[in-house]
């Protein structure tokens, strides 16, 4: 799949249905000398909004993609890791 086609698709955590935001609105961490996509940069939406704050992000592991359709992308996040602001594996 070409990077151009991953534009405007929603992330949808499978376990709990929750929107995460939209790929138009994240980054994405590249490796640099493979190509590959290494993790989505999600704009943390449960922070407050404030003009004098960074933006603050969640990074979810490429490996936590389960499924990418025509309108979304869905990630397998369980309830424990979506209380942290990283997810790991």
């Amino acid at each position: 799949m070409r990077l151009h086609k991953l534009g405007g698709k929603e992330i949808v955590n499978l376990n709990d249905g929750g929107r995460l935001g939209v790929i138009a609105d994240s980054d994405l961490i590249i490796d640099e000398k493979t190509g590959k996509i290494l993790a989505l940069l999600v704009p943390d939406n449960r922070s407050q909004i404030s003009l004098f704050k960074d933006r603050s992000e969640i990074e979810i592991p490429w490996e936590l993609v389960r499924k990418i359709g025509n309108d979304m992308i869905i990630i397998e996040l369980d309830e424990k890791a979506r209380n942290t602001r990283k997810y790991n594996l």
